[in-house]
């Protein structure tokens, strides 16, 4: 099909709302792990992964707060971080669970991320990742399913 030809010869009038995206959310999500300041999500599509990034960032000690189930809104409240790790348990689903590598580091010079899960839709390297993480001075090392990432000379 090269064209559509529309006939008609009414204006059309209206409005659509556009939904969010996963795999925008999900990037914002993680860099709310960058600020101890509350970030507010909105317009945040309706998603299993949605709910499994809030799970992860809970984990870490982040406060994730939702007024509905399934939320379309996400507050994220991170003071403090007392785990820089994204467990197997938790990442399992989702392939999502690197774009928290970044933020971690940041945030506590070090971080254990096991490697992406999620659906078998062909091979998705994460090696963009550490590559712009080793530029910054990251010592990365994979480990039991793990990356393993440090600020040079953090033990």
């Amino acid at each position: 099909m090269d064209k559509f030809l529309i006939k008609g010869g009414k204006a059309l009038r209206g409005s659509v709302a556009v939904s969010g995206a996963k795999n925008s959310a999900l990037p914002v999500m993680a860099a709310a792990l960058l600020t101890s300041d509350k970030v507010v999500v909105r317009n945040v599509p309706r998603v299993r992964d949605l709910v499994t990034m809030s799970k992860l960032l809970a984990f870490m000690d982040a406060k994730v707060t939702v007024a509905a189930v399934p939320a379309s809104v996400y507050e994220i409240e991170a003071p403090r971080l007392n785990h820089a790790e994204a467990p197997y348990e938790l990442v399992k689903t989702m392939r999502a669970s690197i774009l928290t590598l970044g933020p971690l580091m940041a945030r506590a010079g070090v971080a254990r991320v096991s490697l992406p899960g999620g659906c078998a839709i062909g091979a998705r390297p994460v090696d963009l990742h550490l590559k712009a993480l080793e530029q910054m001075g990251a010592e990365i090392a994979t480990s039991h399913g793990y990356i393993e990432a440090k600020v040079h000379g953090n033990s």
